[in-house]
């Protein structure tokens, strides 16, 4: 065991902990964060110490190394990749090309997967230990995938520690190390400098500020200089340039030339040294006797900081001289793009060639995943680029590449060096899109819309076919972000004039029509586009929203169908999110809870994969459905914090069918109200019916009458049974005829859409009681009450048996297990395990190990009260759903 370190007790306690999880195979991650020389790599020293049985393997993050994507992960690996060939095809060849071992476009999923994969082959041979130095220096791709192998190593022998100035993977557990008391400054200090003034020694501390670093090295510069009003990290940078300042000029030059080489790598090292020449090469000596760098198997700086002091320390030409010599040791065959980035930091001036080479090594990094290396590719790209168009396209693909990689503030930033004076239409119409994805993404203004319509005029002329689809972007945008402040309506104003169609009336033609004359004009227009299937795959989420505002859940089963088909395939992750989230919210519709949840769980496994927040509007409407007052509204009160646009939209509506099954109609009509407004898709239309329900309750008829008037026009074309037998219903509420509760009841009886069956029912069997007819109401609430009961519906079966309970017959009440405590996560594995699949399987559809997954259904057998999967595949879908899928879930 190494000795401990002074002061670091409760830093040492939290480490000891993950390492034994770790040796019990209950695996797990720790953040370090602190300033630069507050002692996280000691820490790091002292993990890997105090884990003998652990195969210790390690990367590092590289300020000059963030451009190429999967580097650190690659590093990492190294050491473990014997076991490559334990891995499926696919997991092997995703790595493979994840390392440029081979060409291919695999998706970040896969290969994080095939990492997670590798490390658990790992572990057969011994427990591991994963240290991960400089974590704020990770290139992005390599950042992501650690994160996710770190979220995901809960049921394996695997320890991950990282240590960060901040930044790096996010969402993970997290101690921040501090400086050191004054009492083990002192300590420290005694330790490390044998005899020292006691007034040098006091102002050292004083100075330090229990920087364990700074109380190392600042003694070594005396003492009496003046203060030093420079921040800590800079001062000690300066020590250990000064260090530097002192050896001979071959000597210098090797260590910046391994400074420039993120790799520590011996294998380019030297090779690229004797490229600088004898006397470069033979001075390895007098370089690692300064103590700033080790010659070893790895070439290893004393500290990070040791690393970017050297770096920085020299001069503009040696900076180049061993960038130029790296890339000339570098396999252009093995390894193009690090040769193309050690030449593109060699190039003292504007070069077209490398402008190009760079350019192409974007497109590689973008195939593998690395949209934040692009962007930094094609930065440099513009920025050597000789030719003013060639340099604006590089800055625009740059724009671009940041805006995919999420980072719109930088985006923002260098899309303002872009000079628009020159450009043309086209040119300032690909500014204009680029500044409405900005705006978009940004969330902090409403003109993402306007940029978007202004690229469409601008390219009504150039280019009529981009220009309509400019104008079908800035409606789509207008549908998320501007539900509410008339953005909709005024895009569709703008449309008007977008240039006519090349043939016939198409799907900007068609929701112009909706928007200015009505669901009859449109209707036909809107089904004839919804038969073109290429429009599915287009623009997806645009053909979902018009499938339901036509009431046709055909249609978008098939749409929805379509693009889950090809996602899956392709294993693109943004149509897979709307894929499985559209299969949330038709299963909703139908009342398949146990598909909505397993559903909105696997998008929510996806989104954590991605290290983004989970789709919300699912969730929304499946507990709307459920009907629990304490999780919905604590749910809606968090999305209408921090949504906007279309999820306020989904809100308001959630929060009128919820408050409707809970028979609190003053609160549900004010929530439909607000969903109801004019002006959006779908949601619009279907909020109406619980205005209406809601309206009626509250004794407010004329509203009521309104709303029918609107449901009405929008229902009848469209001529689908759900359509129709809700209007029906809600017809019924307004004028109290019998006719029109049969005629619900009649048009929804063969209809898929249960939720809306069963309320159909109970809306005619709460009239028929207060008709005075008590048995006829028995028979409808008795359907009412058994259809919403088997479906979950709490809220609405309460209303079911209360209505009962008046007319004199007693609900049969639904039992409450221990199966109520599922998570989603947990429904989902089990539905999954239930139809036969196996663990293997499960881990792939959740990007989860098998491991994982195995601990996962012992908790579930435990719930249930089962002990086999035999038994789980017994259980009809009503008993593993029960009451679960709570907010207790990891999701």
């Amino acid at each position: 065991m190494p000795t401990p370190l002074v002061g670091r007790a409760t830093e040492i306690s939290a480490l000891d902990e993950v390492i034994a999880a770790a040796r019990k195979g209950d695996g797990g991650a720790l953040v370090l964060h602190g300033e630069p020389g507050i002692g996280k790599s000691a820490l790091l020293d002292q993990v890997r110490g105090s884990a003998p049985d652990f195969w210790v393997i390690e990367a590092s993050g590289a300020e000059f190394e963030t451009e190429l994507p999967f580097a650190a992960l690659h590093q990492l690996c190294v050491p473990v990749l014997g076991h490559l060939g334990e891995l499926s095809p696919r997991h092997r060849e995703a790595l493979e090309v994840a390392f440029g071992l081979a060409t291919g476009t695999p998706d970040l999923f896969r290969i994080g997967l095939a990492a997670l994969d590798l490390l658990s082959s790992a572990t057969r041979r011994s427990p591991l230990l994963c240290v991960i130095d400089d974590a704020h220096w990770l290139d992005d791709a390599s950042s992501k995938a650690l994160s996710f192998l770190a979220r995901r190593i809960t049921s394996e022998p695997v320890a991950m520690i990282f240590a960060t100035r901040g930044g790096g993977p996010g969402g993970l557990p997290g101690l921040t190390v501090e400086g050191l008391r004054d009492t083990d400054a002192r300590t420290l200090l005694a330790d490390g400098v044998s005899t020292l003034d006691p007034r040098v020694r006091d102002r050292v501390i004083a100075e330090a500020r229990g920087n364990p670093l700074a109380l190392l090295e600042l003694p070594k510069s005396g003492g009496f200089a003046l203060p030093d009003t420079s921040s800590l990290p800079n001062r000690i940078e300066r020590g250990f340039a000064a260090r530097l300042a002192g050896l001979p000029a071959g000597s210098r030059l090797l260590i910046t030339l391994a400074s420039a080489d993120p790799t520590g790598d011996p294998g380019l090292l030297w090779p690229a040294a004797r490229e600088l020449g004898e006397e470069v090469a033979a001075s390895a000596d007098v370089a690692e006797a300064s103590g700033l760098v080790e010659f070893a198997t790895r070439v290893r700086f004393c500290h990070p900081l040791a690393r970017s002091a050297v770096y920085r320390a020299a001069s503009a030409e040696d900076r180049r001289r061993a960038h130029r010599a790296l890339a000339s040791v570098t396999d252009p065959a093995v390894d193009p793009d690090r040769r193309v980035w050690h030449l593109a930091q060699a190039a003292t001036g504007p070069d077209d060639d490398l402008a190009a080479a760079l350019a192409r090594s974007a497109s590689r990094a973008q195939a593998r995943g690395g949209v934040a290396a692009a962007a930094a590719f094609l930065e440099r790209a513009a920025a050597l680029s000789l030719d003013a168009g060639l340099r604006t396209e590089h800055t625009l693909g740059a724009v671009g590449a940041k805006l995919d990689a999420g980072a719109a503030d930088a985006a923002a930033e260098l899309l303002t060096t872009v000079e628009t004076g020159s450009q043309d239409e086209l040119g300032l119409a690909k500014v204009d899109l680029l500044r409405g994805r900005i705006a978009f993404t940004r969330h902090t203004d409403g003109l993402g819309a306007d940029f978007m319509l202004r690229a469409a005029h601008r390219l009504a002329e150039v280019d009529p076919e981009w220009s309509r689809e400019c104008f079908l972007d800035a409606l789509e945008v207008s549908l998320v972000v501007g539900r509410a402040s008339g953005v909709m309506d005024t895009v569709v104003s703008e449309a008007r004039s977008a240039p006519p169609a090349s043939s016939q009336p198409d799907v900007l033609d068609a929701l112009i029509l909706l928007a200015t004359e009505g669901h009859r004009a449109a209707v036909p227009v809107l089904r004839r586009i919804l038969a073109d299937r290429p429009m599915w795959t287009r623009r997806p989420a645009l053909a979902t929203m018009i499938a339901a505002e036509l009431w046709d859940l055909e249609t978008h089963a098939g749409i929805v169908d379509g693009l889950m088909e090809t996602a899956r395939e392709t294993g693109s992750p943004h149509p897979l999110r709307l894929g499985l989230a559209q299969v949330a919210v038709a299963a909703v519709v139908t009342g398949d809870l146990g598909k909505a949840m397993s559903a909105i769980a696997e998008e929510a496994a996806i989104a954590d994969a991605l290290g983004v927040p989970a789709l919300r509007y699912p969730r929304l409407h499946l507990t709307a459905m459920r009907g629990r007052r304490g999780e919905g509204v604590a749910l809606f009160d968090s999305a209408a914090a921090e949504g906007g646009g279309q999820l306020i939209a989904n809100v308001h509506w959630a929060s009128a069918v919820l408050y409707n099954g809970l028979a609190e109609y003053p609160a549900a009509l004010a929530a439909a109200r607000q969903a109801a407004e004019p002006g959006d898709l779908f949601l619009a239309g279907v909020a109406l019916p619980e205005l209406i329900e809601a309206a009626i309750r509250c004794g407010e008829r004329d509203p009521a009458s309104e709303a029918l008037e609107f449901l009405t026009a929008r229902t009848t074309p469209s001529g689908s049974s759900w359509g129709l037998g809700v209007t029906a219903y809600a017809r019924g509420l307004v004028t109290g005829a019998e006719a029109d509760y049969r005629e619900a009841v009649e048009r929804l009886a063969a209809s898929p859409m249960m939720p809306y069956r069963a309320r159909a029912h109970l809306l005619y069997g709460e009239w028929l009681r207060r008709e005075g007819r008590r048995r006829d109401a028995r028979e409808h609430l008795r359907i009412a009450h058994e259809l919403l009961s088997s479906m979950g519906m709490e809220a609405f079966a309460r209303r079911a048996a209360d209505e009962l309970r008046a007319t004199g017959e007693v609900a049969r009440g639904r039992s409450t297990t221990g199966r109520d405590e599922l998570t989603l996560q947990e429904v989902h594995i089990a539905r999954l395990v239930a139809t036969g699949a196996t663990s293997k399987e499960v881990a792939a559809r959740l990007f989860l190990s098998p491991r994982t997954v195995d601990a996962h259904l012992r908790n579930i057998f435990r719930k249930l009260g089962i002990t086999s999967r035999r038994r789980l595949r017994d259980l009809p879908d009503p008993e593993i759903i029960g009451n679960g899928g709570g907010d207790h879930g990891p999701w």
